[in-house]
């Protein structure tokens, strides 16, 4: 099996974040023993943002890293266990809310797919990117 960002890397729908993930200096971390759980945006879901968001953050790394830890909560979390959950701490440190009402939101982002299994870790890909308050 692969790591978090080998699983990302080969998956092809996740060139953005994974650019990000190395821009910001946080591979080594997604890349250690962990485990980790990543709510991962697709490209798709970058792509939404307003028009020149992803260079402006490229360029302000402390602005980048804290969104993109704002994504990874310590630990492994699968589906099962989220869907029981109302928050769930970040990396970053403030929590992301968790509605598994009607499907799975993490704040205002759908799971799309769950439980993509790394070696350190579990993705859950997600819709949207998460923006921390």
């Amino acid at each position: 099996m692969a790591n978090i960002i080998e699983t990302a890397t080969n998956n092809g729908s996740f060139n953005t974040l994974v650019a990000a993930i190395q821009a910001a200096g946080l591979v080594d971390t997604l890349n250690s023993d962990g485990p980790f759980t990543v709510f991962a945006p697709t490209d798709e879901a970058f792509n939404q943002l307003p028009a020149g968001t992803v260079d402006a953050l490229l360029q302000d790394i402390p602005k980048l890293k804290k969104i993109l830890t704002y994504h990874v909560v310590s630990g492994k979390v699968l589906a099962a266990d989220v869907a029981k959950l109302k928050t769930a701490k970040t990396v970053e440190g403030s929590d992301v809310k968790i509605d598994a009402s009607n499907g799975v939101k993490i704040n205002d982002a759908t799971v799309a797919a769950a439980d993509v299994a790394a070696d350190n870790g579990v993705i859950h890909v997600i819709d949207k990117v998460l923006i921390p308050a």
